[in-house]
């Protein structure tokens, strides 16, 4: 197997578990202050990336690492998490995960702007009309829905596009799996520090349902998700494997009408429908023009983690 096609099938089963993340943390946040949602996710998950950096002796990052895995902490320890927790409060899930089909568009601008990828022009048309397909939805059921929460959305996608790219190009030299872990690690005292702050007032009321849904964003869309997505992005590239995230709506629109009973009427699914098929014709035109691309680290260390 090629590494570009080891790339998509890893990035393709990243999207796989991030789907579950929205509906998860809709149910969650009816239970647990969103706040302490993302702190304690982010607690849960670096404590478990350091047991992992220590038990199999992972060297430390270069100096020249530690901003850009800040700006990976930023964008998918922290601000994802936490804005969209915020969102949810004022939005269902199957309308929130609509957004995610912007994720493609904001990752992939990144990937140029800090990957230094060169999709073909092609490419950007594509991606563009599966982002206007999400925006068009959002400007006609913003105004029924929540424009607070269609606002948080569009600032959680932004952070995590930002954070998918900076995480990728990091992954080159470092690994998928040792690049979310250290960003866990790097924000850990902060996160434990506020999860002892913002604790409950009162456990009682947390039901079964909602600590599953922390159990489930802690292991798998903090940590074991990032694992494969990384590795997928730094393999295949992340203008191009970053498309798979118009999958995601897809997968997630199903999870939230059968574990939630949300109603996802036609518009979304032809909205869904709609992206899926700009992600066939964006991955013809995501490889980059060889004589365009320039010099990229080597992405031994992906291969081996």
């Amino acid at each position: 197997m090629d590494k570009t096609t080891e790339g998509w099938l890893s990035g393709f089963l990243g999207v796989l578990i991030f789907s579950g993340s929205l509906p998860a943390t809709r149910i969650a946040v009816a239970d647990i202050d969103p706040l302490f949602l993302t702190v304690a996710r982010a607690s849960i998950a670096g404590l478990l990336g350091a047991v992992l950096l220590l038990g199999l002796r992972q060297k430390r990052p270069a100096r020249r690492d530690l901003l850009p895995l800040m700006i990976v902490s930023l964008g998918v320890v922290v601000g994802f998490p936490l804005l969209t927790a915020l969102a949810l409060r004022h939005v269902t899930a199957a309308h929130s995960i609509v957004f995610i089909g912007l994720l493609p568009l904001a990752t992939a601008i990144f990937g140029v702007v800090r990957g230094k990828e060169r999709p073909r022009p092609a490419f950007w048309i594509f991606s563009g009309f599966g982002a206007c397909l999400v925006a068009g939805f959002a400007l006609v059921q913003g105004v029924s829905a929540s424009p607070v929460g269609d606002l948080l959305m569009v600032a959680a996608v932004l952070l995590c596009g930002l954070g998918y790219a900076e995480g990728a190009t990091l992954a080159r030299r470092l690994g998928g799996w040792q690049v979310i872990s250290w960003a866990l690690v790097l924000s850990l005292p902060f996160m434990v520090g506020l999860s002892l702050l913002t604790l409950p007032s009162s456990w009682a009321s947390i039901g079964t349902p909602a600590w599953l849904s922390l159990a489930y964003v802690s292991l798998f869309s903090m940590l074991i998700g990032f694992v494969f997505w990384y590795r997928g992005l730094a393999l295949g590239g992340i203008a191009g494997v970053g498309q798979l995230q118009l999958l995601q709506p897809f997968f997630g629109l199903a999870l939230s009408a059968v574990l939630l009973n949300e109603s996802v009427g036609w518009p979304m699914i032809a909205v869904t429908l709609g992206v899926i098929l700009c992600v066939v014709g964006a991955k013809r035109f995501a490889k980059p023009d060889p004589a365009r691309m320039p010099l990229t680290a080597p992405v031994e260390a992906v291969t081996r983690s």
